[in-house]
């Protein structure tokens, strides 16, 4: 049963946590073990843990590079794990990190092991965190992973920060669109339509079509605007918070022409980094391709790294012979897996293609932006084109009357 508890210690200072015990005087129980002086002791129902409630979604990537460059150098300088997570909290204000950190602090203080409490947050530590944690902690080799893992984790920020950067401009451009759109339909051309039609003037068919549209959709502008909100709703949440409609929406986009390039290219680069990383750690390598195939977004580089673990390495080929079969894998990463592996340095080599990757993808981001930038502005020129050409034709018209 799980208890929630608010106690303090000799000196005053105040902890709460989450404590799992069979009955309620073995919670007080081990409390007075601890030389806590509980004060709130009381049941959690079912629905899970409050601490669980506030830290899930309130963890970023940014926290987790604190988090994990912290203990690195706290481990460095030779502070205990339980001192240095003491500290953190002392220092941490963000209230998802210092419940976590509670959390944490409770459960090595219970004997559990430390990636457990990582572990049951999938949502916001991966596999490979867990992972690399749970294999550092049985070699005892926590310090040195922590910063492997800072290091990746800056990686993987710097690369999101750059197709974040390189996405601002196109976003501007079709927010900008937007904006001229239900500014024409809902203030410009209502009253131009009204101009002529009070003047007796008989628009060409053109002029009537487009007037037509833009005063349709300004009488139902409500309506309109209820279904465009709803929809924009219902997107956020099916494509991005529901799995099936985020597993739908990158599968789409790794099968468009000009995206698909950059997804690949992504799904290379986050197995080169993944497998490196838990192969530096110690984990077999069987398991370490079941957890990169879990990384990777594109299908086709999921059921090929499935294949190589269950049916080839699990029949006895090697790494180099099992990625040789599979022609999803650029013949660049099967020649130097089947090189480096027999000099004995794969690690290494899949961490410089990782960082190789990491730089096409940066440069395939780019081109990729380069292209979409004047197909937004030619768009936007098109648009505005037919509203102003509606225009200047009655008028053109109404002036070679006289």
């Amino acid at each position: 049963m799980l208890f929630h508890y608010l106690a303090s210690d000799k000196n005053g200072k105040m902890s709460e946590g989450d404590l799992e015990t069979d009955t309620f005087q073995q919670a007080l129980q081990f409390l007075v073990g601890k030389e806590l002086k509980p004060i709130s002791v009381r049941p959690i129902q079912a629905g899970g843990s409050r601490a669980a409630r506030r830290i899930f979604g309130g963890i970023n990537l940014t926290d987790k590079i604190f988090l994990t460059r912290y203990l690195a150098l706290m481990l460095k300088v030779g502070t205990d794990l339980l001192s240095a997570i003491d500290i953190l909290i002392a220092d941490f204000e963000k209230p998802a990190m210092r419940n976590f950190l509670l959390e944490v602090r409770d459960n090595l203080g219970r004997g559990q092991p430390f990636y457990q409490t990582f572990a049951r947050y999938p949502r916001i530590f991966s596999p490979v965190f867990i992972n690399l944690i749970k294999a550092a902690e049985v070699s005892g080799n926590l310090q040195k992973t922590f910063e492997e893992v800072s290091v990746s984790l800056e990686q993987e920020a710097k690369l999101r920060n750059s197709i974040k950067s390189a996405m601002i401009y196109p976003l501007i451009l079709l927010v900008t669109s937007v904006m001229i759109f239900v500014f024409l339909v809902t203030f410009a051309l209502p009253k131009i339509a009204k101009i002529f039609d009070e003047s007796g003037i008989n628009p060409p068919f053109f002029s009537r079509v487009v007037f037509s549209v833009g005063l349709f959709i300004n009488a139902n502008a409500l309506i309109f605007g209820s279904v465009f909100l709803v929809l924009i709703t219902f997107g956020t949440y099916f494509f991005w918070k529901n799995r099936i409609g985020h597993h739908l929406i990158q599968k789409v986009f790794s099968r468009l022409p000009l995206v698909k390039k950059v997804y690949r290219e992504l799904a290379v680069q986050r197995f080169a980094s993944t497998t490196s990383s838990l192969m530096k750690a110690g984990l077999p390598i069987m398991q370490t391709i079941n957890i990169a195939a879990d990384t990777v977004n594109v299908d086709e580089f999921k059921f090929s790294l499935r294949r190589i673990s269950e049916e080839g390495l699990a029949k006895g080929l090697t790494v180099g012979e099992a990625f040789k079969r599979e022609v999803v894998f650029p013949k660049l990463v099967t020649n130097l897996i089947g090189i480096s592996e027999k000099a004995g340095h794969l690690e290494d080599v899949l961490e410089t293609l990782a960082n190789f990757y990491a730089s096409r993808i940066e440069t395939s981001v780019k081109s990729l932006v380069a292209f979409v930038e004047p197909a937004l502005l030619l768009t936007m020129g098109i648009f505005v084109g037919f509203v102003a050409v509606s225009i200047i034709l009655p008028i053109y018209q109404l002036t070679s009357q006289f």
